[in-house]
């Protein structure tokens, strides 16, 4: 009968290791969105149309500037 309680105060000063862990880690700001910013760049803002409706061959880089 003695282990149980012995079991029961080493798993709530456990818990309370645990506990204070977790909030020493939330004030000290570990739990701050630091994903977000490093990815951010690789979504765009707004779409852009870069792309002119009626491209000339000119401006095409992939077709021979003497080809006419």
């Amino acid at each position: 009968m003695k282990v149980i309680f012995v079991l029961i105060a080493a798993s709530l000063l456990v818990a309370a290791g645990f506990l204070i862990a977790f909030l020493w880690a939330v004030r000290s700001g570990q739990y701050d969105d630091d994903y977000t910013p490093s990815v951010r760049i690789l979504f765009e803002d707004e779409a852009k149309n870069e792309t002119p409706t009626n491209p000339s061959p000119e401006d095409n880089p992939l077709t021979d500037s003497n080809e006419k």
